[in-house]
């Protein structure tokens, strides 16, 4: 879905974070002052925090990089533009990951939104997704062995690790299964959705979410230690269409290689990230609870346990939920 022009407009305008007067954006637009005072609220139901002060006009309260096709495209590598089948960016939809799940169509769809506004993370939960105020990127992919697929978040976590570092963004670490951290606060996570095609291939969905800027207001509704790339950067942050090509650098030849090498090629590399390891933890599988030590991940990226009854378990992720234990 896409913004209205005066709507897409206003929002160029003001994303300079500058202040800018009613009647100057009246007259720029070929709009009413009245209408720029409702378009003004509708930024504001999409998480966006603007200032008004009279006799300056409004602005935005963070300087915003809108999504350009042209400024991604510019960042991509030779081998991930030509794995790439498609580049869509939408204004807003309900979920990247939704989104691609209805299209039919070749593996390499590569989808991004400004704004979601039912994003998902895993288990149900909800992805807070404020206008511009993260890259919330989807990718479809085709696979033709399923079991390869077990410990495809853990590899694709890497590739996110990388692209971060390339962006000068460091001391990012990795929760099993699909968490990435920074000093133990969550940044950002992963969503894989997986379903059957005819001929035994099957279409895999990869959601990518990092947190670029979220006001203390809305990070108020999440249950959980979080983090942005505002705060970890002290406000310099990296080119948001430049970070979204650097992880496309990473993960389409990453998963053009995966269905043959699988994640033993990057095992190695996601355990010297993983945060946990060695660490007290919970573990939620729907009602039950389950306490015990990590014990690292095996070579499928099923997650090692050492309970506290004495016995080593393993877990595919599926609906768990890990959550470090406070000492």
């Amino acid at each position: 879905m896409q913004f209205p022009r005066s709507k897409k407009a206003l929002l160029g305008l003001l994303s300079d974070g500058h202040f800018h007067s009613g009647a100057e954006l009246a007259r720029t637009l070929g709009v009413s002052r009245t209408a720029i005072w409702h378009l003004i609220h509708e930024l504001e139901a999409l998480g966006l925090e603007l200032s008004a002060v009279t006799g300056k006009g409004y602005r935005l309260s963070q300087t915003l990089e809108l999504l350009s096709e042209e400024s991604i495209v510019s960042f991509l590598s030779e081998p991930a533009q030509a794995l790439a089948s498609r580049l869509e960016i939408h204004d807003e939809l309900d979920s990247t990951n939704s989104h691609l799940t209805r299209q039919a169509g070749a593996g390499g769809a590569v989808c991004l939104a400004e704004f979601q506004s039912a994003g998902r993370g895993r288990v149900g939960r909800i992805w807070l997704s404020p206008f511009g105020g993260n890259i919330c990127l989807s990718v479809s992919w085709h696979f033709d062995d399923h079991a390869v697929i077990s410990g495809l978040s853990l590899a694709v976590g890497v590739a996110v690790v990388r692209a971060l570092g390339q962006a000068g963004v460091a001391g990012i670490g990795l929760k099993w299964p699909n968490d990435i951290l920074w000093c133990g606060r969550k940044l950002g996570g992963i969503l894989l959705e997986v379903s059957g095609e005819a001929h035994g291939r099957h279409a895999v969905v990869i959601g990518i979410g990092l947190n670029l800027y979220i006001s203390p207001g809305g990070g108020q509704a999440i249950d959980q230690a979080w983090t942005d790339l505002t705060q970890i950067t002290g406000g310099v942050l990296p080119s948001r269409n430049r970070l979204i090509a650097l992880v496309l650098n990473e993960l389409l030849p990453m998963l053009s290689d995966y269905g043959q090498v699988g994640l033993r090629a990057l095992l190695d590399e996601w355990r010297s990230y993983h945060c946990l390891d060695g660490e007290p933890v919970t573990l939620h599988q729907g009602e039950r609870r389950i306490r015990g030590r990590v014990a690292g991940v095996n070579d499928a990226g099923l997650l090692l346990l050492d309970c506290e009854d004495g016995e080593r378990r393993q877990f595919a992720s599926g609906d768990v939920r890990l959550r470090a234990d406070v000492l």
